[in-house]
């Protein structure tokens, strides 16, 4: 009898410690969409050193622009993704209250609004897995799972976000947490 398949969609996937040299060393990725055909995820705590202004080609309120840029992971690096939270998505696709978009018109909507509730977190590039990637890669121990909430996603010091995660998730992770990047040094 085949087992079935366990979304792991507005859950947090941190770097279990087996992942060193490769582009998803240390990062928190948000699973935007899991199902059978693959996931799509946002890596969180990896900035890219621009802001918005910098990359974007498009006429967009300040607001937007000068926010920083996010590297959502190593798939088509010029595409753009976003998150979007408000006090009350009705219609949120990622967790309550958490848009995923793609759409210059409506993050310029976004933009054009003003919340007192409302953030943004941009992203070149994704995370992407084919159909049991994921899955595959769960089994093998490589990702650490953690629920997501909004404090986490739009954390105002998201390099320092995969060591605090780790460190909530108890003492059996904080040898893992407090480890040099580079073992080498150690």
């Amino acid at each position: 009898m085949p087992t079935e398949h366990q979304s792991l969609k507005g859950q947090l996937l941190l770097d279990g410690g087996k992942l060193v040299g490769s582009f998803f060393h240390r990062t928190v990725v948000l699973i935007c969409q899991h199902d059978a055909e693959g996931a799509f995820g946002l890596v969180l705590n990896r900035v890219s050193g621009h802001s918005v202004r910098e990359v974007l080609v498009a006429d967009m309120p300040a607001r937007i622009m000068d926010l920083p840029l996010f590297v959502g992971g190593p798939v088509q690096p010029t595409a753009m993704s976003y998150l979007h939270s408000e006090d009350f998505l009705p219609e949120a696709t990622v967790l309550p209250n958490l848009n995923l978009g793609h759409s210059l018109d409506d993050l310029g909507e976004i933009g054009e609004s003003y919340s007192t509730g409302s953030q943004l977190k941009l992203f070149a590039g994704y995370a992407g897995w084919s159909a049991g990637q994921l899955d595959g890669e769960m089994k093998r121990g490589a990702w650490l799972t953690h629920p997501a909430d909004l404090g986490l996603i739009f954390h105002p010091k998201p390099e320092g976000l995969w060591t605090l995660i780790l460190r909530r998730k108890g003492s059996r992770y904080r040898l893992l947490a407090d480890s040099p990047d580079d073992l080498s040094v150690n």
